[in-house]
């Protein structure tokens, strides 16, 4: 090889050097502007409606004690009948109506030594569920609850499981009408954000769609449902 053509080489290749490190410098330079230039705010946007609940499930627990075992079930099922009279004769149709299987005690098979000897041997509850559509039709009949009472029907309401249950299973129906109002929520304090830092509000860079949540109203109108959804919107700014 000659001495110019080495120079040449030379040349070339200090050449290609420069150039490439002038290429990564002007890309990381366009990088960084560019980054700079990227100015976003994120912002929160709720949705929070009221509506009824759809469907009611009421537990309508009862007991029963005696020595004689044939008597206790006897009582269960005359209990069983007049909660059933009570409730067709308030509306409730029977598809409506299941009974659960009756739980009995035998308080003798139970006794320790030393303990006192209980006034009954067996005692037994048994739970009649209703499950229904037609909320007002309900809470009247629970309004009359004292008329099973008057009956001899020894009811007991105080534990966790006979706890009226409030449902409402529209959520897929309302979902889209309340994304859309956080979504909307959302813009709102977007732009005020804009407007108070002089920029200028832009695309919607990324959004997510927070859980749906479904809670009473308050402890004493369980059957009124609060739906919330919380939605987070990114947003470019600019100048």
């Amino acid at each position: 090889m000659t001495a110019n053509s080495k120079s040449s080489a030379l040349i070339l290749g200090f050449s290609l050097v420069i150039a490439l490190g002038l290429l990564g410098w002007l890309l990381g330079k366009a990088a960084i502007e560019y980054k700079s230039y990227e100015r976003v705010v994120t912002v929160k946007g709720l949705a929070e409606k009221e509506f009824p609940a759809d469907v009611v499930i009421w537990p309508i627990k009862f007991s029963a004690a005696d020595n004689d075992l044939t008597k206790v079930y006897q009582t269960l099922e005359d209990n069983s009948r007049k909660v059933s009279d009570f409730l067709k004769s308030g509306g409730v149709e029977a598809s409506e109506i299941s009974f659960s299987a009756p739980g009995i005690t035998d308080k003798l098979a139970q006794q320790f030594g030393g303990q006192g000897r209980a006034e009954f041997r067996y005692t037994a509850s048994q739970t009649v569920t209703v499950y229904s559509h037609n909320i007002e039709r309900i809470r009247t009949l629970q309004s009359r609850l004292s008329e099973l009472g008057k009956q001899g029907v020894v009811l007991s309401g105080n534990n966790y499981e006979s706890r009226t249950e409030y449902l409402f299973t529209r959520l897929n129906e309302v979902k889209p009408e309340m994304v859309e109002e956080a979504t909307r929520n959302a813009r709102e304090v977007a732009n005020k954000f804009a407007k108070d830092s002089s920029s200028v509000l832009g695309k919607i860079k990324s959004a997510s769609q927070g859980q749906f949540s479904i809670i009473p109203r308050d402890k004493n109108t369980p059957y009124i449902k609060k739906v919330r959804v919380v939605s987070t919107v990114t947003y470019y700014l600019s100048d």
